[in-house]
């Protein structure tokens, strides 16, 4: 079983997430953000559950989809698995590259 880590950036996306659908929806914010949280936990049994990101190419950077929302995620190791960000789909995934560069 491996270990979830959130890195500050990742819970401050989950932050700005909530505030946002709050303003229309307190209850939506809610369900959103255990729905990011739980599909994130899947990966405590299933550390390969994700797809590579497109944008880097590295195999160590994966990506889980819950609605409209990107889970980033690093591999550390098969017990060690490093949430990166939690990204709107919608947007550019530009933020994060100068920590983990695509491979060539």
């Amino acid at each position: 079983m491996a270990v979830i880590q959130w890195t500050n950036r990742a819970l401050s996306d989950l932050e700005d997430i909530g505030n946002y659908i709050e303003k229309d929806s307190v209850k939506y914010a809610s369900i959103t953000l255990k729905g990011i949280f739980s599909s994130a936990m899947l990966l405590k049994d299933f550390p390969d559950l994700g797809r590579i990101v497109p944008e880097f190419s590295n195999p160590i950077i994966k990506e889980l989809i819950h609605g409209k929302y990107r889970i980033v995620y690093k591999k550390n190791s098969s017990d060690k698995i490093e949430i990166i960000t939690v990204h709107h789909s919608a947007r550019q995934l530009n933020h994060i590259k100068e920590y983990y560069p695509p491979v060539p």
